[in-house]
Parts: structure tokens; C-alpha cells; sequence
């Protein structure tokens, strides 16, 4: 019975660390609720850098198949939202981002969505309600990348923020509310 306590105890703590591990929170501290202080190490893991360095070599194409290339966002802070069309949270927090994009894009803020889902459904889907900001076709590649950028249970929506010098500075599994846009437009 002892073991069996102890082992109960030694799952719960594992799990404990898992949730917060997968948290949305900043990572290692480089968000709070104001801007780090002058100075501070910000610096992210050679994971996070590898992953952030890959994501700006992609592009992807737009529904309308043009080419959306990353690296053309370079230099502004983009938040990339990953959503399809099946998702209703998705769905629901496009709106918002949306409206975040069209207040904050002369801020040097720059909103992206990467589709992970069918091009004919994201058209279908665009042509009823039209986004002011770019969306790339992700496909089933989508929900890859979205791992590689931290999204380990490859759940949608899942949101990225990079900061102007391209580093991942923020990520989010699960819909987007209004006071992580607030905190997320602080960012540099």
C-alpha cells in the first residue's frame, strides 16, 4: 500500500509538471505584463532558435495561390495563428485577430494564418468572411510546424508571437482572448 501511495504521488507530481510545463505562458521570462527590463537575458533555447530560424525560410501559398514567404514579415512582430476551418474556437477568435491586426499594423505588427486544412474549405470559407490579414495554406504540414513550434499535442487553434528580430518571444495553445493581444502588443 506504501508503494502504491508513492507511486500515486510521483504521477501526480509528473502531471503537475506537464501542465505547466504546456502552459500558455512567456517563455523562460521573456514576457510579463510589461516589457523585461533594460538589459535582461532574454535569451531562448538553440530549439527555439533552430525552430524560429526554420520558420522564416518557409513560404506558403495564399488560397488564391500566390506565394506568402515568412521572411517578407521579417523585421516587424508577427503573430502567427494556426486555425482551420473544422475548428469552432478557431473560427471564433479569428474576429478578434482580425481586429487586432487592423489596430496594430501601423504599429509594425504584422497577424498571420496558416490554414491547417483543405484549400477548398479555406476558400469557401474566406469568401463568406474575408480577413484583412494574410492566410497561407498550411495544410497537414500546418500541424508539423506548429510542433516544432512548441505545440506538442498538435491541439488548434495554436498561436506564436516573434518579436521584431525574429526570435519566438510567446506561445498559446487554444483560443486567443482579449488580454493576450493586450499583453502581446507590449512586446518589442
Amino acid at each position: 500500500m506504501l508503494y502504491g501511495g508513492v507511486a500515486a504521488a510521483a504521477g501526480l507530481a509528473g502531471a503537475g509538471a506537464a501542465w505547466w510545463k504546456f502552459q500558455p505562458h512567456a517563455l523562460r521570462g521573456e514576457v510579463s505584463a510589461v516589457a523585461p527590463a533594460a538589459g535582461a537575458d532574454t535569451a531562448v533555447s538553440a530549439g527555439d532558435a533552430a525552430a524560429a530560424e526554420t520558420f522564416w525560410s518557409l513560404s506558403f501559398d495564399t488560397p488564391d495561390g500566390k506565394p506568402l514567404p515568412m521572411r517578407s514579415f521579417h523585421g516587424k512582430r508577427l503573430l502567427v495563428n494556426f486555425w482551420a476551418t473544422w475548428c469552432p474556437p478557431c473560427i471564433e477568435e479569428l474576429p478578434l485577430l482580425d481586429y487586432f491586426y487592423q489596430e496594430n499594423k501601423d504599429k509594425n505588427w504584422q497577424v498571420v494564418g496558416l490554414a491547417v486544412d483543405q484549400p477548398s474549405a479555406v476558400r469557401a470559407w474566406l469568401e463568406t468572411k474575408p480577413l484583412n490579414f494574410p492566410v497561407g495554406m498550411a495544410g497537414l504540414q500546418g500541424a508539423e510546424l506548429s510542433k516544432t513550434l512548441g505545440n506538442l499535442a498538435g491541439g488548434l487553434p495554436y498561436s506564436v508571437v516573434f518579436g521584431a528580430s525574429g526570435r519566438l518571444l510567446y506561445r498559446k495553445v487554444g483560443k486567443i482572448k482579449p488580454e493576450d493581444l493586450g499583453l502581446w502588443a507590449q512586446l518589442k
